[in-house]
């Protein structure tokens, strides 16, 4: 795509004596007479949205694909940190920000880089261990990958990058941080066990980063192994494998014997000549950041997988908000090497901290070209977009997106199907609902980043939400959405889609508590004792009362105590009693999570 812009940095010198001072640092970005809502953006660093409601609160109502004039764009770039000045042909001497599309005569085939997802227990990892000759397993604290590791194997003198994850958590937690990282997803589906929830939910993973996928149908050589069962339930999960006449590839294999690996290794070359993967080996790189670690003696040591261009030692990197320049450059077999090329993972010496996983790098020409752009980065995460409704239902307004993506978690399956049902039939000519994926059970951090990645929300119908998921989508910003009426969720997600303005509300979480004792008081009623497990219980918030991870109540609170006192909060590590209006049905070990709304101004 040709780009209608370029985008410059400048520095003003002043016009004095030799051996002053350079004057403070300005940005700007040098664009034409008119130019796209989409484009301005990008070149600003900014979210869309963003750039629109600047451009509404000014009294232009313009979509992401229509052109705003030089003047127009003049006045927006200091709300952002910019100027702007005309695109001329000096502008070419200038530090290029923004790079053009790679030119297609000096790209060259590259090694496909493949993640295995699956079930645990099934074999991912020793499935790998047999392609690579190496024993893994046994490195592993009982047998279950700890971390990220990346490797290369070779066969009929190809290479192909493998990613050994903990699982499709980090595969999409990667992916929603804006990392492409994989190529091809293999599947594996062990023949004796069959599908499971979490190979459910890596297949809904994959399916979300659109990428080709291979199934493995792995340990054969068990006695109890039906082929012909998983298969079925491919099917029954929208994978409809090649014999069946779909387009699924899918090889029986045994990782302890080795049987089927070669033909595994063959239909991921073939995927991957049909795919026509293609990099420049001759520009500088780029890639992502697999994991990251501080060593005591080698200070911080950064895997990454080169996706373009190729990385040398002495190169000046940029990840995210952190610079550094490289010192040692270490191949998957531990030896060091002087450069990488594409599609090869590698261990990186030199950063000034351990980057995040997930993050994209790229080398910066000189010192303060990496500066600049780590201030840059630093600035857009600052900013980052919020996956909410308001803003989903934002883009919708102004004909940015056209679909509208749930994560459905809810108590049992029958209530699924119930919720599935209704969802589906409220998709338009305009708008799609797409639930990308949908399973009984409390909400996790894999539901959360699967939103994040797909730019969605998690819905939850009369269940709850782990605290370390709750944690992630604080942290992400991504909303999660709770109902015990399904007609009330259907007419959000019906508001939603049409992008009606109708007046947003967010669930706050003050805190959760555990029951450990129920005492009656009189004939009727009865006092849940309480232990405060984290944050604090507030006397007019609701309560949201689980048991085995399924939501049976949620109202209001009628009573709260610390021993005979009545209080209007307790904070973590305290305990008292408390009484919730409409329900008496009280056991131990039942946990409340306590709530309320406010409204989004």
């Amino acid at each position: 795509m040709e780009r209608e812009l370029q985008a410059t940095q400048t520095t003003d010198k002043p016009q004095a004596e030799q051996g002053q001072r350079t004057r403070t640092t300005v940005r700007v970005v040098r664009i034409p007479e008119a130019i796209t809502v989409a484009n301005f953006a990008e070149v600003l660093k900014v979210s869309p949205i963003d750039l629109m409601k600047q451009l509404m609160r000014a009294g232009i109502m313009a979509n992401i694909n229509q052109a705003v004039d030089f003047d127009t764009a003049a006045a927006l770039a200091p709300l952002f940190g910019y100027k702007v000045a005309p695109l001329e042909k000096k502008a070419k001497k200038s530090t290029v920000v923004e790079e053009a599309e790679e030119d297609a005569s000096v790209l060259e085939g590259r090694s496909p880089v493949v993640t295995i997802l699956g079930h645990v227990d099934h074999g991912k990892t020793t499935l790998l261990d047999n392609i690579r000759k190496t024993r893994v397993v046994e490195r592993e604290a009982g047998g279950i990958t700890q971390h990220i590791g990346a490797y290369q194997a070779e066969y009929n003198n190809r290479i192909v990058t493998f990613l050994d994850t903990p699982g499709h958590e980090a595969f999409t937690a990667m992916r929603a941080r804006g990392a492409e990282v994989t190529d091809i997803a293999i599947l594996v589906v062990a023949a004796d066990d069959g599908i499971m929830p979490q190979t459910v939910e890596a297949i809904d993973h994959a399916k979300a980063a659109k990428v080709p996928i291979v199934v493995a149908i792995n340990k054969i050589d068990r006695p109890n192994a039906d082929l012909d069962r998983v298969k079925r339930q491919l099917s029954e999960n929208n994978l409809l494998i090649e014999e069946w006449g779909g387009d699924v590839i899918a090889v029986p294999v045994s990782a302890v014997t080795g049987e089927g690996v070669d033909d595994l290794l063959e239909n991921i070359l073939v995927v991957s000549e049909i795919s026509d993967f293609k990099a420049n080996p001759s520009r500088s790189a780029r890639g992502v950041v697999l994991e990251a670690k501080l060593d005591k003696s080698r200070g911080p040591v950064a895997t990454l997988l080169v996706k373009n261009g190729t990385l040398n030692v002495g190169d000046i990197l940029v990840v995210g908000s952190i610079t550094g320049r490289i010192k040692a450059l270490v191949d998957s077999a531990g030896k060091r090497i002087r450069s990488a090329g594409p599609s090869t993972p590698v261990e990186v010496l030199g950063l000034n901290e351990p980057p995040a996983a997930g993050d994209t790098f790229r080398v910066a020409r000189n010192e303060r070209e990496a500066r600049t752009a780590a201030e840059l980065a630093q600035r857009q995460q600052e900013s980052r977009r919020q996956v909410s409704l308001e803003d989903i239902m934002s883009r919708i307004r102004t004909g940015e997106t056209k679909e509208l993506n749930l994560v459905l978690k809810a108590d049992v399956q029958g209530s699924i199907e119930a919720i599935r049902e209704g969802i589906l039939q409220l998709s338009t000519d305009e708008t799609q609902v797409r639930i990308i994926h949908a399973a009984s059970g409390s909400i996790t951090e894999s539901d959360v980043f699967l939103a994040l990645a797909s730019e969605g929300i998690v819905i939850g119908f009369n269940t709850t939400i782990q605290q370390s998921a709750r944690q992630v989508a604080d942290a992400e910003n991504v909303e999660v959405r709770f109902y015990s009426i399904i007609y009330q969720l259907l007419d959000d997600v019906q508001s939603t889609i049409k992008g009606m303005a109708a007046p947003m509300v967010r669930e706050v979480v003050d805190g959760h508590a555990t029951v450990r004792a129920v005492f009656s008081r009189g004939r009727t009623s009865k006092i849940a004792g309480i232990y405060v497990t984290d944050g604090r219980v507030v006397r007019n918030s609701s309560a949201r009362l689980a048991r085995k991870g399924s939501v049976i109540f949620d109202g209001s609170i009628s009573s709260l105590r610390h021993f005979k006192d009545d209080v209007r909060e307790l904070a973590t590590g305290y305990e008292g009693g408390v009484m919730l209006n409409g329900f008496n049905d009280f056991q131990e070990e039942d946990t409340l999570e306590f709530h309320r709304q406010e409204q989004v101004s």
